[in-house]
C-alpha cells in the first residue's frame, strides 16, 4: 500500500512539473529581438489644458463679463471648432447655452482690465494673490539674496479669461445648443 501511494505521488509531481514547463517555452527566431518601447519627454509649455478651460470667463470689448466656456468640441481630426458658452442663470440653473466658432474667441493671459470706480475692482492688487514667490531663505546675516521667480502665465495651463465680441443680451438672443442624443 505504501508502494502505490509513493508511485502515485511521483506520478503526480511528474505530471505537475510537465504541465508547468510546457507553460513556459523557450522558442527560438532568427529574428532579432525587439526594441525596448522608450519613453520620450517633450515639453508642452504654452499649451493648454482642455480640462481646465471649462468655466473660464468670457468678457466683452468693454471687459462685462458675459458668459463662461461650459464645453468645447471638436472634430474627428482633433482641432477645437465651437466653444460653448454659457449665459446668465445662477449655478448653472436658467443658463442659455450658446454655441460660438472657437477661432471668433481671444484668449488673454492677463488679468481683466477694470475700468470701474475705485475700491470696488475685484483685480486691485489688494484682490489678487502676490505675482511673485520667493523661494529659499529671505535675505539674512549672511548677504545672500533672495531668490525671486515672478509667476508667469506661460506656466498655468489655462489663459485667464477669454474675449468674444458681443454683448450678454446678444448671446442670450442666439438660438439655445442642444447636445443631441
Amino acid at each position: 500500500m505504501l508502494m502505490k501511494s509513493i508511485a502515485a505521488g511521483l506520478a503526480g509531481t511528474a505530471l505537475l512539473a510537465t504541465v508547468a514547463f510546457a507553460q513556459n517555452p523557450t522558442a527560438t527566431t532568427d529574428k532579432a529581438p525587439a526594441a525596448a518601447a522608450s519613453t520620450t519627454t517633450t515639453t508642452a509649455s504654452g499649451q493648454w489644458r482642455t480640462s481646465k478651460m471649462d468655466g473660464i470667463k468670457v468678457y466683452n470689448d468693454a471687459n462685462e463679463n458675459i458668459g463662461s466656456i461650459n464645453d468645447l468640441l471638436m472634430d474627428k481630426s482633433g482641432n477645437i471648432k465651437i466653444a460653448v458658452i454659457g449665459v446668465g442663470g445662477f449655478l448653472g440653473l436658467g443658463e442659455h447655452l450658446v454655441a460660438v466658432p472657437y477661432e471668433k474667441l481671444k484668449f488673454v493671459n492677463e488679468a481683466v482690465a477694470y475700468t470701474g470706480a475705485a475700491g470696488n475692482n475685484p483685480n486691485s492688487a489688494a484682490n489678487r494673490p502676490a505675482a511673485t514667490t520667493t523661494t529659499g531663505a529671505a535675505t539674512g546675516t549672511d548677504n545672500k539674496p533672495a531668490t525671486t521667480t515672478a509667476a508667469t502665465s506661460s506656466s498655468k495651463w489655462y489663459p485667464d479669461h477669454a474675449v468674444f465680441n458681443a454683448s450678454k443680451d446678444e448671446l442670450k438672443n442666439m438660438p439655445e445648443f442642444k447636445y443631441s442624443e
